[in-house]
């Protein structure tokens, strides 16, 4: 379900609230179900009679979590006068987060029609209360969820790093009533003020804020489990709600929290250990420095305006030529910058263990790897390896749900009502087999790049001399054999530009796009404009994935060679000369040097250069699975004609 809109949720109409929120915590009222009196748990046993021991029979009880933080103020510092940092902000957190919880509510109650179905309540037919109750439910659920999610998001620098003690007192929540509002934050606040009254549970101030946290992160996690049998979530699932003059969000029942993610470790890697492979390097240095430039202040990249930025690309290449080398090269890369210049850097490769078993599970798993990418206050570098695994194509014989689903969540938030790129983050794909990618994911691709590895006689004698070079360090003169006439590693320096690396052709190698070219160029010798638009139109007959995007993702390339320069040594020896200055200052100087480079350019050249490109390249891929089907039956024709052959 996309997010299609963000509505704002007003800190005045969140004020108009706050009195209903404070009622809330001076007095609840819950009765306990039988179920939840009898609950048991051997581990938690004692914490459990704890909590229902109060009640006699199934008489009403009544709580109030404000005189109980009141209570344990006295109890654990009782030399205060005033009611400490931390339980003060606890309370405050709670009756913000119940405030804008209500808030929710009303918000379903009116977007899904239940304000209507209420007012006319004592009419409703038998299938009309149905939907009434269904939608009440809803609104509960939705709106607990809300209120723990808001006190996660404002809890969550303030507790302990490690919460596995307090998890490990935490005897789980008895019962959480769905059925109507009042009853939910009834309910919920009942078991939340026994806990706090728990001598075992709170022991100390940081308790109290340690303990709130986790209880809430189980309310979520009570609801996440039941919202499968919620009915009529269209209209919460397909929005986004953002406090204003805050970066808090919710959407739908999505629950990340960017600050938490953490980078995962990699193996360091220096751009000249990686033999051949020099416009992969290329790129791959383009992409670092581009990262670079991105301005945190204005929250947005010089090089997005200049048309030089790549949010997706891919890399593809035969196993063995260096795909995980170059994805640990460029975070080093990346790691190293942002460390000399103290700005926060994210390494979040996708994790293996993405495709769920669950219905839905996937899409969530998805949904949680893709949010930390809209995160704008830090530089995020998220690979895809073997990315043919987790966005195979869709209309492939036995390609599993949980496939179809994280290619859903990627197109979404890539090119999708709510995809966000501020300039800082960069997905890269890398595949052995680029033909098994869903086609509308390689649409999404802005950037591609051959990794093919070793290629020349110095790359070899380069990838011999990384290896024997380790034995001579060790035992000086073991390996005693005659030096070439070359200077180790002088190949495997990074390239200035494209021009030196591409042997770029003037016409198409494929042959269905020689044909196409070959026949529109006879047409359109004197008008250039006309020939490229008949070209996409006569490729679109024989091609018929053949769209707009790969339009873009052509002029896309363009625009990415005329930004093809290097960033002057300096500028990144010394931040204070670029990377420091503001976002503007920045734009004009890269400008400039984007002017000086264009000078030595031509256009017309360049365009046909990487429209050949493109269409050669999308061919290929697009015939690779195709061959390779082929020649497999080959194959097998030959094993049964051979085993024939053999039994006569």
């Amino acid at each position: 379900m996309e997010h299609n809109t963000t509505f704002p949720i007003k800190q005045n109409e969140l004020n108009e609230l706050r009195e209903e929120a404070s009622s809330y915590l001076k007095s609840v009222q819950w009765q306990q179900g039988i179920r939840a009196k009898n609950k048991e748990n051997k581990e938690a046993e004692n914490i459990l009679l704890f909590l229902s021991k109060a009640t006699n029979g199934n008489a009403t009880e009544i709580t109030s979590v404000s005189k109980t933080i009141l209570k344990l103020k006295k109890q654990l510092l009782p030399e205060s006068l005033a009611i400490p940092l931390q339980l003060n902000k606890t309370l405050l957190v709670i009756q913000e987060a119940l405030a804008l919880g209500i808030w929710l509510k009303d918000a379903y109650y009116d977007s899904s029609g239940l304000s209507i179905l209420q007012e006319r309540k004592s009419v409703l037919d038998t299938q009309q209360k149905r939907e009434f109750e269904a939608k009440m439910q809803t609104a509960t659920a939705f709106m607990l969820f809300g209120i723990a999610y808001a006190i996660l998001y404002d809890l969550k620098n303030d507790t302990n790093d490690d919460l596995s003690v307090m998890k490990n007192k935490f005897a789980g929540i008895p019962e959480l009533a769905l059925t109507l509002p009042l009853k939910g934050i009834s309910c919920m606040l009942f078991y939340y003020d026994r806990y706090l009254n728990h001598p075992e549970v709170i022991q100390s101030e940081q308790d109290v804020v340690d303990f709130t946290y986790v209880y809430f992160e189980a309310i979520i996690d009570e609801i996440i489990q039941r919202k499968g049998s919620l009915d009529f979530t269209e209209t919460l699932e397909d929005r986004t709600y953002k406090k204003e003059k805050s970066d808090f969000v919710i959407s739908g029942w999505e629950t990340v929290f960017n600050d938490t993610i953490k980078s995962v470790e990699f193996n360091k890697i220096k751009f000249e250990q990686i033999v051949g492979n020099r416009d992969a390097k290329h790129f791959a240095k383009r992409l670092v420095q581009r990262m670079l430039a991105y301005d945190f202040t204005e929250k947005k990249n010089p090089f997005q305006e200049l048309g030089g930025f790549m949010p997706v690309f891919m890399g593809y290449g035969i196993p063995g030529t260096g795909k995980s080398m170059l994805i640990a090269a460029i975070a080093t890369q990346l790691k190293e910058y942002s460390d000399a210049l103290d700005i926060p850097f994210l390494f979040h490769p996708m994790p293996d263990t993405l495709i769920s078993t669950f219905q839905g599970g996937s899409a969530e798993k998805m949904v949680q790897w893709m949010k930390p990418l809209q995160d704008p206050t830090k530089l995020i570098f998220a690979p895809i390896d073997d990315a043919e695994n987790n966005l195979q194509e869709r209309t492939a014989q036995g390609v599993s749900a949980g496939v179809k689903e994280v290619i859903g969540v990627f197109l979404r938030y890539t090119e999708g009502a709510y995809a966000v790129n501020y300039g800082n983050s960069s997905i890269g794909l890398f595949t052995n087999l680029p033909e098994m990618l869903d086609k509308a994911v390689i649409s999404r691709i802005q950037g591609r790049f051959k990794i093919d590895g070793a290629r020349t006689i110095p790359d070899f004698l380069d990838q011999d001399y990384i290896w024997w070079n380790k034995l001579d360090e060790i035992s000086p003169n073991f390996v005693n054999m005659k030096k070439p006439n070359y200077d180790w590693l002088s190949k495997q320096g990074l390239a200035k530009n494209l021009n030196e690396i591409l042997q770029n052709s003037d016409r198409p190698t494929e042959q269905r796009v020689l044909e196409i070219y070959e026949e529109v160029e006879k047409k359109h010798t004197d008008n250039e404009h006309q020939f490229y638009a008949e070209l996409y139109k006569n490729i679109q007959k024989k091609f018929p994935f053949f769209s707009s995007r790969d339009i873009r993702n052509i002029q896309k390339a363009v625009s990415m060679r005329l930004t093809d320069f290097d960033l002057p040594e300096q500028w990144l020896e010394n931040p204070e000369l670029f990377l420091q200055k503001d976002y503007q200052t920045k734009y004009t100087m890269l400008q400039d040097v984007m002017k000086q480079n264009m000078k030595g350019l031509s256009f017309s050249d360049i365009r046909r250069q990487e429209v050949i490109r493109y269409l050669d390249n999308m061919a290929i891929i697009a015939d690779t699975d195709f061959n390779r089907k082929v020649a497999n039956r080959v194959k097998e024709l030959n094993i049964r004609i051979e085993a024939e052959r053999r039994m006569k």
